[in-house]
């Protein structure tokens, strides 16, 4: 007996319990990403107009990749009725490039994931935050990427022209793309943002001047020949002349440098740096920040920047969704490593700056560890003030709306089905809720269910079909199913 077969005796137009992972999940995104939510979402989606920070911790399967999904889809259509207090949102769920970066400016010794991971600070993280939304900023700026079309340009004629430099200025440390070399870019920007650099070109003028008049002399005093004998005032001259650029060069080579040296998570090629350094005018870049020493300090300043140019731009809040903290290949689930990556971000200070949401969605194993740590930890988190979800749990009952809610959202034009209506009157709702609870998150869930509807389609013909499970059917799949949930929490299995 074939499985859509049975569906659609139901009304059930596709299986609602084929895919495991709310990212390739057409039913949860077309359907249940606003209709079906977890009873802790109030708690971490929080007032939008006001973005805060929350702190989840749920098991593989609990639902936290969807919880992001949701956020960023109820975010857009916020953003949508509320153009004027729109918050800006980075994903920050993709550490493999950083973490990248991050180890080949190690010192080979220090290169195992384990001391590599130690090295990690606060700072890496911001560093990267700020990479991602000045990026982003940028390709909304020059209409690139994901928003060449169809997205708004934001209005940067309300920038004022410092709120401009600042933005070239977060370019020049943080933008990194593929799309294109960075200096044209950084360029390309500065044209539409209308930020003159011609000043900044004097020391060029100069030093072709000089050169074009030191020329001119020689050739009217037809010394030509004796250019090599004559003595060096002509070099010198020239020299005299070029200084002006050498050292605005050299002045900018220097941070560019550092800054290559203690951003660590995004390659910098110090050079291409320097050069557009060196295109502001030195007097409206002195003294202002960058990512170029080993502190937080210049990093909460160019947030501050980042912010205020958001700001102007029609953006109130920066949300910032942390998510698959597991999957990096230079982590692969260990809990210890996990716990070295992330344990620097559960800063106060940084949770709570103003204007900033962050959403940890982490997995269960680092909540383990938070019951371990000391006072010292808790008095620097103070995770008591961050919206924190110890466990994305799921009830039974919860789970039971959650099976309805994907067969509704698969069903026929005016079909209702439910989880009742497949299985037969022997099997209770109650023991239908309690077997439910021990599957504990929806991943669990549509695995059994998906396994449940083979089992009985593949026990009967298309030419003596049965529309309802039976109870055998049933308790021998749950049991099974139970065998290789517990294997997979030990680690033993695939679930």
């Amino acid at each position: 007996m074939k499985i859509q077969r049975f569906l659609e005796h139901h009304g059930v137009l596709s299986n609602p319990f084929a895919e495991e992972d709310a990212q390739t999940d057409p039913v949860f995104k077309d359907h249940c990403i606003s209709g079906t939510y977890h009873p802790a979402w109030d708690k971490v989606y929080g007032e939008p107009g006001e973005p805060a920070t929350s702190v989840v911790f749920g098991e593989k399967g609990a639902g936290k990749t969807a919880l992001r999904l949701q956020i960023v889809r109820h975010l857009e259509e916020f953003n949508r009725v509320h153009p004027q207090e729109r918050q800006f949102v980075i994903e920050y769920d993709d550490f493999n490039p950083f973490l990248d970066r991050f180890r080949e400016k190690l010192p080979s010794r220090r290169r195992r994931p384990d001391l590599m991971l130690a090295e990690w600070r606060l700072w890496d993280h911001m560093d990267a935050i700020l990479s991602l939304g000045v990026t982003s900023l940028v390709d909304r700026v020059l209409g690139q990427g994901s928003h060449a079309s169809g997205t708004q340009r934001p209005e940067v004629e309300r920038l004022d022209h410092w709120q401009r430099r600042d933005l070239l200025l977060l370019a020049a440390a943080y933008d990194r793309t593929l799309a294109e070399p960075i200096e044209g870019r950084w360029r390309r920007l500065a044209r539409v943002l209308k930020f003159s650099t011609w000043t900044s070109q004097w020391p060029i003028v100069l030093g072709l001047l000089v050169t074009a008049a030191v020329v001119a002399i020689l050739a009217a005093q037809g010394a030509w020949n004796q250019l090599w004998s004559r003595f060096p005032w002509p070099y010198l001259l020239v020299l005299a002349g070029w200084t002006p650029w050498l050292w605005r060069m050299w002045a900018s080579f220097w941070p560019a440098n550092a800054l290559q040296r203690h951003c660590r998570v995004i390659d910098h090629r110090p050079w291409a740096v320097s050069r557009l350094l060196a295109l502001f005018p030195y007097r409206e870049i002195a003294g202002q920040p960058l990512p170029n020493k080993d502190r937080t300090d210049d990093r909460y300043e160019l947030l501050v920047k980042f912010q205020s140019v958001l700001r102007s731009l029609g953006y109130t809040g920066i949300v910032v969704l942390v998510d698959r903290v597991d999957e990096p290949h230079l982590i692969n689930g260990a809990s210890e490593l996990m716990r070295q990556l992330i344990w620097s971000m559960l800063d106060n200070k940084f949770l709570k700056h103003p204007g900033l949401g962050i959403k940890l969605l982490l997995p269960i194993e680092l909540g383990h560890d938070v019951d371990r740590e000391e006072r010292d930890f808790y008095q620097r988190a103070r995770l008591d003030k961050q919206n924190m979800v110890p466990s994305l749990n799921w009830s039974g009952e919860a789970l039971f709306d959650v099976a309805n809610a994907r067969l509704q959202a698969c069903a026929k034009d005016g079909a209702k089905p439910n989880i009742r209506s497949l299985l037969s009157d022997g099997i209770s709702e109650r023991r239908l809720i309690d077997s439910f609870r021990q599957l504990r998150v929806p991943r669990h869930l549509f695995r059994f269910l998906y396994r449940l509807l083979v089992a009985h389609s593949n026990a009967h013909t298309n030419e003596q079909p049965v529309w309802q499970i039976s109870p055998e059917t049933f308790e021998s799949t749950l049991a099974i199913y139970l065998r290789d949930q517990d294997a997979f929490d030990r680690g033993r299995g695939a679930g």
